[in-house]
């Protein structure tokens, strides 16, 4: 164990690990703990940079995250933000459209909300959401679907043609761990708001939402807007690659 000398002598997260390794200590969840800290403090400092840039330059990027139910993309976005500047950074998580929306262009209601100049929005999903989501529930028809699905690369490369750097981020579970999370959101007195009949339904609809998904893949990985798929089934993971791939996909601008 760690003598009282010992923890007189560590003054960061690097000796801690090295000292815990020294004295032979199995520290190995700790050990990762630590890393992911000081790995993600470095990435979030590395956001803040990029905001910067994006704020002086008055460049506008936008970044999408799709999933099933508690693959944890609000918990990743929670990241993303948490030490950035809010005057020049939004999320944007849109409620189902209402009833005059539903009566105009569907992709209207997310062209409001794309960046502005000198501004990064995070969308906590999209309109992918209707790519996946809703035909899976069988919320609308599929001529309707087929319809929708015509319109997305076109309008995907408006928006990148219009200058904006648009980044797609897919959090992949598998089926066994949504349940765990579900189970694990239920007993929570503080997340348990979170769990809805809908949600629930995914468990059961997991199938149908798989085939829409690699629909969604097949005709909407293009070369101006990319799919990235991140394996979420540990969440640490999860944030720290999405994280480099932001940083990635903007590194040749900034």
């Amino acid at each position: 164990m760690l003598t009282e000398k010992d923890l007189t002598t560590i003054t960061d997260r690097k000796a801690m690990i090295k000292k815990s390794k020294s004295r032979g200590l199995k520290m190995n969840k700790q050990i990762w703990n630590l890393s992911y800290e000081a790995q993600l403090k470095d990435l979030q400092a590395e956001l803040v940079n990029l905001q910067q840039w994006i704020a002086k330059n008055k460049k506008r990027v936008a970044v999408i995250l799709e999933g099933r139910y508690a693959a944890g993309k609000r918990g990743s976005i929670k990241r993303f933000f948490e030490h950035l500047n809010p005057r020049s950074m939004r999320v944007v998580a849109l409620t189902k459209p209402t009833d005059v929306e539903k009566g105009q262009w569907y992709f209207r209601r997310y062209i409001k909300e794309l960046p502005n100049p000198g501004e990064i929005v995070f969308f906590d999903r999209s309109w992918h959401n209707r790519a996946v989501f809703e035909p899976a529930m069988g919320f609308y028809t599929i001529d309707q679907y087929n319809n929708f699905m015509r319109h997305i690369n076109p309008f995907e490369k408006m928006i990148t043609e219009s200058g904006i750097t648009l980044i797609k981020l897919y959090f992949s579970i598998t089926k066994q761990e949504q349940a765990k999370r579900f189970k694990e959101i239920a007993e929570s007195p503080l997340k348990k708001w979170k769990i809805t009949p809908v949600d629930l339904k995914a468990q059961e609809l997991w199938n149908g939402y798989t085939k829409y998904k690699k629909a969604m893949f097949r005709k909407t990985n293009t070369k101006n807007a990319p799919w990235k798929v991140i394996d979420a089934n540990c969440k640490t993971t999860a944030r720290i690659e999405a994280i480099e791939h932001i940083l990635e996909c903007t590194k040749e601008d900034v």
